[in-house]
């Protein structure tokens, strides 16, 4: 694998968000362009988003969390202003994308920050390659052991997932419904104003912009996602990566009785609720996310690999 990157001078499909403090760049892993936003030198933390998001759903975090880190922030393939592909849109394919990714910078172990989808695939990354994460910060999100009898009264908030997932129909939702994509981000956080204006309209653009990839995303969910839960796929394996999953009180795409009962599959989890939170802790709540990245992640180490990293920054 050849990987490189490119400044932030190269073409991008949309200017990108003036976001204080922001570093840009484009590695070239698994034959993909990733963009990367970076905040901060020190120890290194990998930040993954959700849908319908990118890398600047982390600002507000990274803003508070910095100082000592290295806040590394891609956009998922096919998000943001990260390069589009046909196919590879399936949990095991991005998590491959990110351990492609950390091998292109040359880091052997880091932190770990997912929310939502993010989360999805970092639980993925942990139970793959438990020895490139020192630590998992999950939010808004079920873990693999999520019990059936919890899976099945909440079915009924994925909703919005039948106007995603299905071929033709969800690449038309998302590129020509943009109030689609503003209408999930307000409907799933606790109080629609901790969103601003251009937040929204962002995202929501982003996620026109990447149409394919969210369709793409959702779709491959269903596939395999979906067949693997109900046949329990995940109960042979076993968490081994100190993790903290946090969720929200309001939280209506998962509960927290969705996040229950996953500690006899793990050697370290815990699972506080946040009151009167819902779904976007990033959001809603960046002051308490970065609290907890203080605690898993402590400032002061920055380790690499062997392979010559793209772009050497200090630690």
């Amino acid at each position: 694998m050849t990987s490189s990157t490119t400044p932030a001078t190269a073409p991008a499909r949309r200017p990108l968000p003036n976001a204080e403090g922001a570093e840009h760049s484009w590695v070239e892993v698994r034959g993909i362009r990733l963009h990367v936003a970076e905040y901060g030198t020190g120890a290194p933390v990998l930040l993954l988003h959700g849908f319908p998001q990118h890398w600047l759903a982390w600002h507000r975090v990274a803003v508070l969390s910095a100082a000592g880190r290295r806040l590394i922030c891609p956009d998922l393939r096919g998000f943001g202003w990260s390069e589009q592909t046909r196919h590879g849109y399936d949990i095991d394919g991005l998590a491959e994308d990110m351990i492609a990714l950390l091998d292109a910078l040359g880091l052997d172990r880091v932190g770990l920050v997912g929310h939502d989808w993010g989360a999805h695939v970092g639980f993925r990354l942990c139970l793959r390659t438990p020895e490139r994460f020192s630590g998992f910060l999950a939010l808004n999100m079920a873990h693999p052991w999520a019990r059936h009898r919890a899976i099945l009264p909440n079915l009924w908030r994925q909703w919005y997932t039948a106007f995603v997932e299905y071929p033709v129909i969800g690449r038309a939702v998302l590129r020509h419904w943009p109030a689609f994509s503003r209408f999930l981000l307000r409907h799933q956080v606790a109080d629609p104003s901790v969103l601003q204006a251009g937040e929204l309209s962002g995202f929501s653009a982003a996620a026109r912009a990447g149409a394919h990839a969210g369709k793409a995303m959702f779709r491959q969910y269903v596939v395999r996602e979906i067949p693997a839960l109900l046949r329990s796929t995940a109960h042979g394996q076993r968490l081994t990566v100190p993790t903290l999953l946090l969720g929200g009180e309001r939280d209506n795409v998962f509960p927290p009785s969705m996040l229950a009962g996953g500690g006899r599959h793990a050697a370290d989890l815990t699972v506080p609720i946040m009151p009167g939170v819902g779904h976007f802790l990033p959001q809603e709540k960046p002051a308490a996310v970065a609290e907890a990245m203080n605690d898993l992640f402590p400032t002061g180490s920055c380790t690499t690999t062997s392979a010559k990293p793209p772009a050497p920054r200090p630690c």
